[in-house]
Formats: structure tokens, C-alpha cells, sequence
């Protein structure tokens, strides 16, 4: 059966009727003063009035939320959430050009604002007691550096990096979430504050040999390392295998799928391919729990077009 065979993909009162069950699973919630089931529907479609005497307010069900002034149809933007929760590498802004029958920079901007709903505002730490947390740094592509009169002799660092690739910090519990981070410069003082501010204390820190986690890792349960540089990759149970693997899933997206991101926009990508993992079949999450999940994540964010970024 088509994927998109449900009502809500391609009508839109179904759409609208939908996302309210979705979003107020308990009555309508006034987005102005908070209060929930204390409304009534007035004589436009999808919109409601606040019977607070303090508020009577209108609102509807997308306000505050991602969707909020949107001219594309709702039944487009569920569409659209279901495509890009059930693509493990995601989905180009071409492709939901032509897959949904809209503009291409309506498109470009809808995926941004889908980003943004999948963006974890949570900062409960990972681990905790008897847990391994991995800790890796990988690099992406090269930043706008300004104009040079000469060209550098040098463009590489010692560890064969690109100087000017953009770095991205990864912390994965094993068999549990990932939290990423685009960083300016990683070095011991940007990413020991990160591992330290979201570990748990209690935690086992899986790395690799590089220089920038003896210190911090001094802080953890323990702190154990797999030499890479020597050919070792599992020693036991101590390995970073969990962020080679979020790693490799999100370059692959990112030159097969994306192929062009610029420096600003990467966090948004990042917290894409976050949601997906944290949210992944091996968790017991399938593609439509995760659109739904998306879908509940759009409430109180939102992102116009003069600041996407």
C-alpha cells in the first residue's frame, strides 16, 4: 500500500483534523495564555478563540509552531515530515521540490524549518552509571576562508586534516543517543568543556589517542582509549565504533544527498541526522512514531526567512 495513502497526506481538513490530534491530544491549548480545552471554533476553518475572559484570543493549530504563516498546504508539510523522519540520509530540497509540487526555495526553507523542529532543546547529560560514552571529533568541508593575495604553501595540519574543514564533535552513549556539535576550533579547551558539561561523572569515556582528552577524561569513571594510529580499533569493549558509525551516516548524506551546505546552516543538518539516529528503528521507533515526534518537536519554535540561521 502507497505510504501516502492516509487521508491526512492529501487532503487538507484531514491534514488540519490530524494535526490537531497530534498536538492537542487534550483540546485545543491556547498558544497566547496556555490554557487547554477552554475554546470554541469559530466560523473559519482550523481556527479557534480563547473563552478566557483575560485572553479571547484567535489561534490555530500551527501557531508558535514551524509551520505558523505558511502558504504550502498542510497536507504538503506532513508529507514532507514523513519524507524526511523515514529517509535515513535525507532528503534533498529538489527532491521535495518535485516530490510535492512547489517552489524550489519554498522547498529549501521548509526543509530548514523541519530542521528546526527536530532540534533537541534537552541537556540531560549522557551515561550515567555503568554506561560508555564515546567521544570522537570528525571534520566537514571547507569554511569560506577570505581571499588570500598567495596561496597558503601548507593546507594541511599534521594529523592530514584540511586547516580550514569545518570541525564536528560527536558524543554517543553506546546504544543510546548522539549529541553533536559544530565547533569553530577543536581544541582541548572547546571540546573538554563540551564532554564535561554533557557527560555524566558516573560514565566509562571511550576515545581515541588524540591529545584532547586525557585531562578531561581524568574527570569520568574511567577513561579508556583504542590507539587508531597503530592499527587498533577494539581492544575488548573499548571502542569508538558507535561515532564512526554516526559519522560515516552523516557524510554520506551530506556529499551524496546534500553535496552543498554552507558553514551557517551545518548545526541544522547535524540536528537532523540527530533526530533520526536518537529516534532509530534500533530504539524501537519506526518512520511514522518519528514523523509524529517531529511533528510534536515543531511546538513553540519558530524560524522566518531572514534568519534561517
Amino acid at each position: 500500500m502507497d505510504r501516502f495513502s492516509e487521508a491526512h497526506f492529501h487532503d487538507e481538513n484531514a491534514a488540519r483534523a490530524y494535526l490537531e490530534g497530534v498536538m492537542w491530544p487534550d483540546g485545543p491549548i491556547c498558544p497566547h495564555c496556555g490554557t487547554v480545552n477552554h475554546a470554541y471554533a469559530t466560523k473559519r476553518p482550523g481556527v479557534y478563540r480563547c473563552a478566557e475572559a483575560e485572553c479571547r484570543k484567535d489561534f490555530s493549530v500551527t501557531m508558535k509552531t514551524v509551520m505558523e504563516r505558511s502558504k504550502i498546504k498542510l497536507h504538503k508539510w506532513l508529507q514532507a515530515f514523513h519524507l524526511m523522519c523515514s529517509s535515513k540520509k535525507g532528503v534533498s530540497a529538489h527532491q521535495l521540490h518535485r516530490t510535492l509540487d512547489i517552489g524550489y526555495e519554498a522547498a529549501w526553507f521548509m526543509a530548514h524549518r523541519i530542521r528546526e523542529a527536530m532540534r533537541d532543546g534537552g541537556l540531560e547529560p549522557l551515561g550515567g552509571t555503568g554506561k560508555i560514552v564515546e567521544a570522537d571529533e570528525t571534520y566537514y568541508g571547507p569554511k569560506k576562508a577570505p581571499k588570500l593575495l598567495k596561496p597558503r604553501s601548507t593546507p594541511y595540519t599534521k594529523r592530514g586534516h584540511f586547516k580550514n574543514n569545518r570541525p564536528v564533535v560527536a558524543l554517543v552513549e553506546r546504544g543510546g543517543k548522539v549529541r553533536t556539535f559544530h565547533v569553530a576550533h577543536a581544541d582541548k579547551h572547546t571540546v573538554g568543556k563540551i564532554v564535561a558539561d554533557n557527560i555524566a561523572r558516573e560514565s566509562r569515556l571511550h576515545t581515541d589517542e588524540s591529545r584532547l582528552y586525557p585531562e578531561i577524561g581524568a574527570l569520568f569513571a574511567a577513561h579508556e582509549t583504542v590507539h587508531h594510529s597503530s592499527g587498533e580499533y577494539v581492544r575488548g569493549d573499548v571502542h569508538t565504533n558507535s561515532a564512526e558509525g554516526y559519522f560515516s551516516i552523516f557524510k554520506r548524506g551530506m556529499r551524496g544527498v546534500y553535496q552543498h551546505c554552507s558553514e551557517k546552516h551545518l548545526h541544522r543538518y547535524l540536528a537532523e541526522y540527530d533526530f533520526r539516529y536518537n529516534h532509530r528503528s534500533a530504539l524501537g521507533i519506526e518512520d511514522g512514531e518519528r514523523a509524529v515526534l517531529a511533528v510534536k518537536n515543531a511546538s513553540g519554535k519558530r524560524l522566518t526567512y531572514r534568519g534561517p540561521h
